[in-house]
């Protein structure tokens, strides 16, 4: 038999050793619990991706488009035939054309559509899926640019307008937002009845025909445009894809496609501000014709007032266009307007030349020139350009010849009443020599009140059956 001090040791070593036991799996078990914590199961991992499957996604596109298992540095296909990039555009505005820096503006969204098979990934329900901006420095995408293009920029408000949407397959639709300034060879020589073809080119900057394939995706279709565009001074006629090559001594030959675009100038607004008002002020010249040749102050500051108007709107209309090197349809319009007006000047002077003629070689015959002006008082005015009330103010007006055929009248009052018949005589030829030279010159005018006119209609027949 085991004596009882025995047995009471034993029991003593035993609940000591259970005791350990307890404590010791009372320790382990937080660190099972965070183990746990850490790697969760299957079915911990299936709940969470049903409760909010965004936080799972975006740790798993790249592994699920295999971007960290190819090198996107080169092209799909490299080795092999060139790869299609189809081409769709949506104009959305023309923002501005400029003749004097001969460009035009342009926002519009350029969509590039290829195929990648580096992109495919396996899908049951055949859905794409769709990025925004910070997938694209990851994968190849075309390297398009604007041929003959001044600035451009994406617009990024509030973030970049830029959209990556991959297929199943591994295609890939590529869209941005884009605002292009780009020039538009001009030609002005029937500005402003012109009509203005400008064309937006595209263009791979790096690849080659032999690399890259730019085509319109869907034909003549490829080419939109929204219904509220317009421009101010433009009427938008035509809008039109195609497509062509480039050739480059260096690099070789390249795709290109072109958007076309053709604008007819409104000509309503020139037709107010230029045309309009030069046509007045040639008509305005042609009042002088109606004005007596002897007003001359009249006639003179008309003239001068309708040539310095005129020299106003062709300056205007220069400051406001491109410093061309050949002659524009509203220059000839102007400056035969101008010609007119200065013709009109012209013509007074003559008519003032031929009557200073005329009194001078009759003051040579008679040796006497007032008895031509005593025909009434209105014929002063050739002189002066003063209306005289009585026959004594119009010989004062005359050269004061009156006052030296007084002092002579004084010298010889003995011969007054001898002479007197043959005075009289010559008074009534220079009156009579006096009224040729005025009916002839006012012929003159008589002729320019016709000739004018029809020479400007004519003219202007001329120029828009032309110009039109």
């Amino acid at each position: 038999m085991i004596p009882a001090s025995q047995l009471v040791f034993f029991a003593c070593i035993w609940i000591t050793l259970m005791s350990n036991a307890c404590a010791a799996g009372e320790i382990k078990k937080p660190h099972q619990r965070c183990f746990s914590s850490v790697k969760p199961t299957r079915k911990q991992e299936t709940r969470m991706r049903k409760d909010d499957s965004t936080k799972v996604w975006p740790l798993k596109y790249k592994q699920l488009l295999h971007i960290e298992d190819h090198s996107f540095a080169v092209r799909p296909g490299f080795g092999g035939s060139p790869v299609p990039v189809g081409i769709d555009v949506q104009v959305e505005s023309i923002d501005s054309i400029s003749e004097i820096n001969m460009d035009f503006t342009m926002t519009f969204y350029l969509r590039h559509y290829w195929k990648d098979e580096r992109l495919a990934f396996p899908s049951k329900t055949n859905k794409s899926m769709t990025f925004d901006h910070r997938l694209i420095e990851k994968i190849w995408v075309p390297d398009i640019f604007f041929v003959h293009s001044k600035r451009s920029f994406i617009h990024d408000i509030t973030v970049e307008n830029i959209m990556l949407r991959v297929h199943p397959d591994g295609n890939v639709l590529f869209s941005v937002r884009i605002t292009v300034s780009a020039m538009c060879f001009m030609d002005f020589s029937r500005f402003p009845l012109d009509t203005q073809n400008c064309s937006l080119e595209l263009e791979s900057y790096a690849y080659n025909e032999e690399d890259l394939m730019l085509y319109w995706k869907h034909g003549n279709k490829s080419l939109n445009t929204d219904e509220h565009i317009s421009l101010s001074q433009f009427f938008i006629e035509e809008f039109s894809a195609y497509s062509g090559f480039a050739f480059y001594s260096s690099t070789g030959w390249y795709h290109r496609l072109f958007i076309n675009f053709v604008l007819r100038r409104h000509i309503f607004f020139f037709v107010l501000q230029t045309y309009f008002p030069a046509v007045l002020m040639v008509m305005l010249s042609w009042v002088s014709f109606w004005i007596d040749q002897r007003a001359v102050p009249a006639r003179v500051s008309l003239g001068i007032t309708t040539v310095l108007t005129m020299s106003t709107i062709l300056s205007g209309v220069s400051a406001s266009m491109p410093q061309v090197s050949y002659v524009k349809a509203v220059d000839v319009y102007l400056w035969v307007s101008s010609l007119f007006v200065f013709l009109s000047v012209l013509e007074y002077t003559a008519v003032n030349y031929l009557t200073t003629v005329k009194e001078r070689k009759q003051f040579k015959k008679t040796g006497k020139i007032s008895g031509m002006y005593s025909i009434d008082a209105a014929q002063a005015m050739a002189f002066d350009g003063c209306y005289h009330d009585s026959t004594t103010d119009t010989d004062q007006t005359s050269f004061s010849l009156h006052s030296e055929e007084d002092s002579m009248q004084e010298r010889h009052t003995g011969n007054l009443s001898t002479d007197s018949p043959r005075i009289k005589r010559r008074k009534s030829l220079g009156g009579q020599v006096g009224r040729i030279i005025l009916e002839t010159n006012r012929g003159i005018d008589t002729y320019s009140r016709i000739l004018f006119p029809i020479v400007y209609i004519t003219f202007n027949l001329f120029y828009w059956s032309i110009y039109m």
